[in-house]
């Protein structure tokens, strides 16, 4: 968190499944697999190796969202999406993909740089269309006037 003196730890969150984790293990080269065996059985994990791209993702939420919100809005357009999405709040109905939770998907993408990556995420989102989803447009924007 970014306070007056400087930025302050408020929490260490490793739990995998965050949109933290689903920004950062698209850049794991390494067998995440072989990773975690050694880390059970106490053995020294082979050389571990990250690509050097970065990643975004935007999470798309319900309308209402942390607060309360409805669900079953037809969610189209992912397939056209050229990214990663990770979905946390969707079902199928009656063969059509709906919102069933207030985080309802995120898109990720790669670039080499920042400004690539912000511009093609929310390129990307555009794709999706639903009535009652919201995102933030400010992703990044930190990053940018450091880049």
């Amino acid at each position: 968190m970014k306070t007056p003196d400087g930025v302050k730890v408020i929490e260490f969150n490793a739990r995998f499944g965050d949109p933290e984790t689903e920004v950062v293990l698209p850049l794991l080269r390494s067998d995440i697999y072989d990773i975690f065996y050694a880390v059970a059985t106490g053995a020294e994990p082979e050389s571990v190796v990250w690509d050097d791209a970065i990643t975004l993702g935007v999470v798309m939420a319900s309308k209402g969202y942390p607060g309360s919100y409805q669900k079953g809005f037809e969610i189209k357009g992912c397939e056209g999406v050229d990214a990663r999405v990770y979905h946390m709040g969707t079902k199928m109905d009656d063969g059509k993909l709906v919102t069933a939770g207030g985080r309802v998907m995120m898109v990720v993408v790669s670039g080499k740089t920042v400004s690539q990556a912000r511009d093609k995420v929310y390129a990307e989102l555009k794709k999706i269309s639903c009535d009652n989803l919201f995102y933030r447009n400010d992703i990044a924007h930190i990053a940018l006037e450091n880049e």
